[in-house]
Formats: C-alpha cells, sequence, structure tokens
C-alpha cells in the first residue's frame, strides 16, 4: 500500500514523458544562447539597415534630412540614456522577464514605425524602440554568463560575437533589398516576426531567473544618470550639425557636454549615501579592477571602429568614386572575417585566459587600421583597403569576446545586470566619441590638404586609440584557470533560482 509520502511525491512530481523531455533538452544552454542570439537580432538589424533608407523615408514622409536623421537619432538617445536603468531592472526583477518586455517593446514599436504617418509619429515609435532596446541588450551578456559554465563562456561569447557580426555585415545588405522590393516600411514590418519568434524561443530555452524578493528601485539615480547621459549623448550627436557652438540661445554643445558630466558627478555622490538599498550602480562593480579596466578598453573597440568606418566609406565613395552599396560590400570584408575568427577567440579565452588573446586582438586591429592608411592613394584603386579590412576582420574577431570573459568572471551575479548596462553604455559612448573625435580631425585636415591626405593622416587617430587599448589591458590581473571540477560549475544562476522566479 502507498504511503502518504509516496502520494505527495506522485502529485507534486510531474510525469516524464515526451514534453517534458523535449522541454529539458531545449533548456541546455546551447539552445538558450541561440534563442537569445535570434531574439537581439531585431535590435542589431535594425540599427545598421535604418541607415541605407535614409532618402526613401525623406521622400515617403514628405519632410526634410533634418527630421529624418532624428528617426536615427531618437532612437540612439533613447538607447543610451536607459542602458544602465534596463541592465539593473534585470537584476531587481530577472533577466529573461526584462529581455521579454523589452523584446515585446521593441517589436510593438517596429509596427509603429512601420504605421507612422509624419516624422513625429516615426521619432516617438523610435524612441520607444530605444526603450525596448535598453531593456534588452544588457540582459544578452547576464543570460549567457548564468547558463554557460566558465570553461564554456568564451566559446559561447566567441559564437554570440559571430552571430552579431553576421547581422551587422547583412544589415545594409537587407535594409537595401527590403527598401528597392517592398519598401522603407519593411524595414521596420521586419522585426514582428523576428520578435515573436524569438520570444517564443526564449520562452522555450531560456529559464527564469529569479529577481530580488522585494525590489526597491532607484527612481533618484535613474533620473539623475538619465538626465547625465542625455546631455552628454545629445552633445555628442548633435556637435557636428551645430559645428560644436550653439545648440538654442545661449545654449552650446560644450556647455551641454559639461552639464552632463556635472550631473553625473552629482549622480556618484547620490549613489554614494544608497549602497545598502538597492542602488542603480553598484560600486562594488566599479572596484572591481578587470570590469573597469575592460570597460574602459570595450569602450576603445568601437570608437576604432567606427572611425574607421567612416573614413574608409568617405575614402571608398568621395575618392573612388564606388556606390554606398558597393562601399558597404567592401567594407563587410572586416565583419564577415569577424565572423570566422570570434569562435575559436572565444576557445582560446577559455584555455588561456583574455588578457593576450586581447591584446592580440587590438594589436592586429590596429595594425589594419594602419595598413589601410599605408596603402591607399588616388590612385591606388579600391581594392587597396583589403588587406587592411581582413586584418582589422580579425582583430573584431579576436578581441570581442574576452573582453567580456574578462570583465564579467569575477562579478556577483546579483549585479550583473547593472555591470552589462554600465558595459553597454561605455562601448556606445566610445562609437559616439570615436565617430565625433574622427570627423573633427578630418574637418581640421581638409582645410590643410586634400581629401585622401587628411583621411590617410585622420587614420592615425584609430590607430593610437587601439594601441592605448593595448596597453591598459596590460594591467588586467589573470584569474588562474579554472579546475575541471570548478569550470564545470555554472555560475549561480538560472537552475538554483529558477523556484523563486517569476516569469
Amino acid at each position: 500500500m502507498t504511503n502518504s509520502k509516496e502520494r505527495t511525491d506522485t502529485r507534486t512530481t510531474p510525469p516524464a514523458g515526451p514534453l517534458a523531455t523535449a522541454r529539458e533538452r531545449l533548456r541546455r544552454p546551447w539552445y538558450a544562447l541561440f534563442a537569445v542570439c535570434f531574439a537581439q537580432a531585431v535590435v542589431l538589424l535594425d540599427t545598421t539597415a535604418v541607415n541605407v533608407a535614409v532618402p526613401a523615408i525623406t521622400t515617403g514622409l514628405d519632410t526634410g534630412l533634418t527630421q529624418v536623421l532624428w528617426v536615427i537619432n531618437a532612437y540612439l538617445l533613447s538607447f543610451a540614456v536607459l542602458l544602465v536603468t534596463g541592465g539593473r531592472l534585470g537584476d531587481l526583477f530577472g533577466s529573461r522577464r526584462v529581455f521579454l518586455a523589452g523584446l515585446l517593446l521593441f517589436t510593438l514599436a517596429s509596427a509603429a514605425c512601420g504605421f507612422a504617418q509624419d516624422p513625429g509619429q516615426a521619432i516617438a515609435a523610435r524612441v520607444l524602440q530605444g526603450v525596448g532596446g535598453a531593456l534588452l541588450t544588457p540582459q544578452t551578456l547576464v543570460i549567457i554568463n548564468q547558463m554557460f559554465p566558465a570553461e564554456r563562456r568564451g566559446a559561447a561569447l566567441g559564437v554570440w560575437g559571430s552571430f552579431a557580426g553576421i547581422v551587422a555585415a547583412a544589415g545594409p545588405t537587407v535594409g537595401g533589398l527590403l527598401v528597392a522590393s517592398l519598401g522603407w516600411r519593411w524595414i521596420f514590418y521586419i522585426n514582428i516576426p523576428i520578435g515573436l519568434i524569438g520570444g517564443a524561443l526564449v520562452l522555450l530555452a531560456v529559464p527564469r531567473m529569479a529577481g530580488r524578493g522585494r525590489p526597491r528601485i532607484d527612481i533618484v539615480g535613474s533620473v539623475l544618470l538619465s538626465l547625465a547621459m542625455l546631455c552628454v549623448v545629445y552633445g555628442l550627436l548633435e556637435g557636428e550639425s551645430h559645428n560644436w557652438g550653439t545648440v538654442w540661445g545661449p545654449v552650446t554643445v560644450p556647455a551641454l557636454v559639461v552639464a552632463g558630466l556635472l550631473v553625473l558627478g552629482v549622480f556618484f555622490l547620490v549613489e554614494r549615501g544608497r549602497q545598502e538599498h538597492d542602488p542603480l550602480v553598484p560600486f562594488a562593480v566599479l572596484r572591481n579592477r578587470n570590469f573597469t579596466l575592460m570597460s574602459a578598453v570595450v569602450c576603445v573597440l568601437p570608437c576604432g571602429l567606427g572611425g574607421m568606418l567612416l573614413l574608409t566609406g568617405l575614402y571608398l565613395q568621395d575618392v573612388q568614386h564606388l556606390s554606398a552599396f558597393r562601399a558597404g560590400l567592401l567594407i563587410a570584408v572586416a565583419p564577415l572575417v569577424s565572423v570566422f575568427i570570434a569562435p575559436y577567440s572565444g576557445r582560446l579565452t577559455d584555455r588561456f585566459g583574455g588578457k593576450y588573446v586581447m591584446i592580440t586582438g587590438l594589436l592586429s586591429f590596429s595594425g589594419g587600421i594602419a595598413l589601410i592608411a599605408a596603402l591607399i592613394r588616388a590612385d591606388s584603386g579600391a581594392s587597396a583597403t583589403l588587406p587592411g579590412l581582413a586584418l582589422v576582420g580579425v582583430g573584431m574577431g579576436v578581441a570581442f569576446a574576452p573582453a567580456s570573459v574578462v570583465a564579467f568572471q569575477d562579478i556577483d551575479p546579483a549585479m550583473a545586470g547593472a555591470a552589462s548596462g554600465l558595459f553597454n553604455t561605455t562601448r556606445l559612448c566610445g562609437s559616439l566619441l570615436g565617430s565625433a573625435a574622427v570627423g573633427a580631425l578630418l574637418q581640421t585636415q581638409l582645410d590643410r590638404t586634400d581629401m585622401t591626405t587628411a583621411i590617410r593622416i585622420t587614420y592615425l587617430l584609430p590607430v593610437a586609440i587601439m594601441l592605448a587599448g593595448a596597453a591598459a589591458t596590460l594591467a588586467v590581473r589573470e584569474r588562474p584557470a579554472a579546475r575541471p571540477a570548478e569550470a564545470a560549475a555554472p555560475l549561480p544562476g538560472p537552475e538554483a533560482t529558477s523556484e523563486a522566479a517569476g516569469g
């Protein structure tokens, strides 16, 4: 006769069957990685594809270039302002839940962008897209770090980097095809099926991840940091169009940036007094030497990349007179090469540590940019850029995965969302700073010499930035490689905490 305990066990343990087995298989880490990468594709694809649709959007909405450029900038602004807040919300409410909320908002906002009838509606929808992207993006690194044990994390981040490279490389081409065949609105409509399928995959493959039992949102900190980022990012976005002078009335671009930095100082003073009460930025994250160093280094990667892309695009179109499409195909050599390199970079990081793999990537990156500068001439032909672009691709593939591995190897999982938000914010600011600095230096050189010479000289700035990043990486303190028994255990994460999570 079966006793009561056995009857209770029978009732509370779900029966094993085909559905349960399939669910368990889907929740293996590599399925979760694919689900997260696929879902994040909506953000990556939209970021690179919209730029090619600017002329079509200008005609379709019967507006001027300035307003259409704000269709792009409104997204970047809201995205940058809320990245840290989005990351921290993942810590408080659970990474999967916030990821799905961001994906849903991004997908709905994409539909609104497609249906927009005037520039105001399009800009408002793009702001909402930025909010969705800021909620979703920081959770990606958190989910990967929690799903994979230390011994396989580098390989996972390498695959993630390859996927991002594929989407980034395909974005302009896909965008051009959609605009040419179906119209500019389909650049946004395409996000709807991708978002819905991606959300379903994440629900199936990614376990629930617990947030805090009684989370307290740092409203004052969020407002102060958002205001600081708004001033700084707006200044960087609008600086060139206003010749780094007056924006309106007595307000100038330098004044906006300085005001943003002052508000940032006030933010840190406020956060200092909140460290025991769910702060927006836990100072324990900033005190982590490797995280802080890698946050600075990951800032130089897009800074150098953005400068290289701007200068190479100008050379190919203005000096070699290639069409935008042909120039884009040629420049795509770099991200395409990185796609094949990144998984091997992750495995090398798992085996030997990230420090010297990272330095190798940064040196390859800077060497590729220097090679482009050395080979291009007014009469050299567009193909002169290919050896340098290939070497840049090697550097991209090698450098991106170890940066994330080194940065997060000692971060408390309870603070991983805040750390990811900070990490992604510095990356975005690096991209904006790189474009602004390279643009300013190029303009100065154009006042003195011809276009080709000005571009060659300006290439030296991203080279110097990448070399500075390699020098900073030397200060990283490597942790001894994990023993097999230790490496096999994942970070405290979804499996250990799923019962306490709520979605």
